[in-house]
């Protein structure tokens, strides 16, 4: 049971059991070779892998998510629909160049390129023909003023990073680890203009000069072509496009249909939803992310005994964020994003989200977060880990949020994309690594506890869950409170690690037609 309250025991015996069920004799750093399959990796295994990274970022979501001034019903659909069109491009790109597929996180693709293999020039150029067949198809895969074509921004950086497993039950995608990863995904998210952006580090394989600033100097149009006539792709942006139209009238991907769930979110199955079955309400989205982790993999990358302790540290540190997520305050992890969990949470009914109890909430189990996290590099270095170098930056935001799954039949990802995810994950990147964050929204809808706590900065350093209970108490937050007497009472039982979801308690209430209270 969910508690809302943080433990320290509970928490030090979940922590406990996942070190001891990861031993560092386990965990096995095995190199990457031709055809590996990284589809389906055991947790204790990781693959070092000399691959070019490629991030494809839309940029103009925004847009869509802008389009009418209240965040309703119709602009979550389009939204949805918008990517849902592109996923399906995008994915057939994917097969048809034969790249190792990461991730869709909403506006962002990422994939890995891993032939030829011993040619990292051979890889770049790869890339960059991918990069531009991408940017070709989508920009024809529009249907009309609602669903225009996606303005795309690509990253690409070369060089070695771990592949470790990524989640559990229906979407174990590889992970990479390192820099390469990590730089590439920062020229895609580098700006706003479209094109192709190198990192130094991939312009010098390629034979092209630095740049002085590799988020404004996109490639050229003449540089392109000498990719696309060395990589010499097997497939034509036309082709991918006949394809998709071919697709969308054998598969259409209908209407989406939004249901509210009864909260709170830790027994939604997410693994059930589908374009007709979504979700949809008011909820606050949170964003923590392990900060210093991209240099933490770089220092040790190289060496097997080192590697080691980055794989059972990641698993550790994620496995207790998602534990306090769900376990202790009753959220729902959307998923990792590399060493990122991005989750949501809702305190009320399907008709009535309670706006303050929900913030309260999530304040507090970001605050918790911060303790386990803390706690955890505390009982990792105890048994020989030590991550200390690593901090924990979080940010969350409060309105309207579905949750859903797009893309391919067969191959569903998962998506809770809106103005309030897009602004979590912005308040996150203000940040540092002792930093909590509030968007805006949150810090209105909160109580007058929750803003005295943040400040007019809407950011706090070092807020521990001993911190944020012992103040927001003080100030007679009703939410803070009743936790506070729940983590008094002698009835309280201890919890448990988290695991898949049960089914849910309550049925699923429409959400429309009509827009009841609690929904933009």
């Amino acid at each position: 049971m969910a508690t809302r309250t943080w433990n320290k025991d509970r928490a030090t015996k979940r922590i406990d059991a996942k070190i001891t069920g990861l031993p560092l004799k386990d965990i096995e750093i095995k190199e990457y070779v031709r055809d590996t399959d990284l589809g389906n990796l055991p947790g204790h295994v990781a693959y070092r892998v000399d691959g070019v990274h490629l991030y494809a970022d839309i940029v103009n979501l925004g847009d869509l998510l802008n389009v009418t001034a209240v965040e309703g019903e119709i602009c979550h659909r389009r939204t949805l629909r918008f990517l849902n069109l592109h996923y399906r491009a995008m994915h057939r790109v994917i097969q048809r160049i034969d790249t190792v597929f990461v991730d869709f996180h909403n506006q962002r693709l990422h994939t890995v390129v891993t032939k030829p293999y011993d040619a990292e020039a051979g890889r770049v150029h790869r890339a960059v023909a991918m990069g531009q067949l991408i940017i070709d198809v989508l920009a024809q895969t529009g249907e009309d003023a609602d669903h225009p074509a996606a303005k795309v921004r690509v990253g690409i950086d070369s060089g070695k990073a771990l592949a470790v497993n990524n989640g559990r039950r229906g979407h174990r995608e590889p992970l990479f680890l390192g820099e390469p990863a990590n730089h590439a995904a920062k020229r895609a998210s580098g700006g706003s203009s479209v094109g192709i952006f190198l990192t130094n580090k991939a312009r010098k394989a390629i034979g092209l000069a630095d740049a002085k600033d590799e988020n404004s100097t996109p490639l050229t149009n003449d540089q392109i072509k000498v990719s696309q006539d060395k990589a010499k792709l097997e497939v034509t942006a036309d082709q991918i496009v006949k394809d998709w139209k071919q697709d969308l009238e054998d598969n259409p991907i209908g209407t989406f249909g939004f249901a509210a769930h009864t909260p709170p979110f830790n027994t939604l199955d997410i693994e059930t939803l589908s374009v007709k079955n979504s979700r949809r309400q008011d909820a606050a989205a949170i964003y923590a992310d392990i900060d210093g982790f991209t240099d933490y993999v770089g220092r040790n990358i190289s060496n097997d005994s080192n590697a080691k302790h980055v794989v059972r540290a990641l698993h550790v540190l994620r496995a207790e964020l998602d534990a306090v997520l769900h376990a202790d305050f009753a959220g729902r992890k959307i998923r990792f994003i590399g060493d990122c969990v991005h989750g949501i949470a809702a305190e009320g009914t399907a008709q009535t989200t309670d706006a303050e109890e929900t913030i309260t909430n999530m304040t507090l189990c970001a605050s918790a977060m911060r303790s386990s996290f803390a706690l955890a590099l505390e009982r990792l270095k105890d048994k020989g880990t030590d991550a200390s170098v690593l901090g924990l930056a979080v940010g969350f935001e409060y309105g309207p949020m579905n949750v859903t799954r797009l893309g391919m039949k067969g191959e569903l990802v998962r998506c809770s994309v809106s103005r309030g995810v897009v602004a979590a994950e912005e308040e996150q990147k203000r940040c540092a690594g002792s930093e909590t964050a509030i968007g805006s929204k949150a810090y209105d809808a909160g109580s007058d506890a929750i803003r005295k706590l943040f400040g007019d900065a809407r950011k706090r350093a070092d807020l521990t869950y001993e911190v944020a209970i012992e103040e927001l108490s003080a100030k007679y937050d009703k939410a803070a409170l009743l936790s506070k007497a729940m983590a008094a009472s002698t009835l309280l039982k201890p919890g448990t690690a988290a695991g898949a979801p049960p089914s849910p308690s309550f049925p699923n209430r429409p959400a429309g037609p009509t827009t009841p209270a609690g929904f933009a």
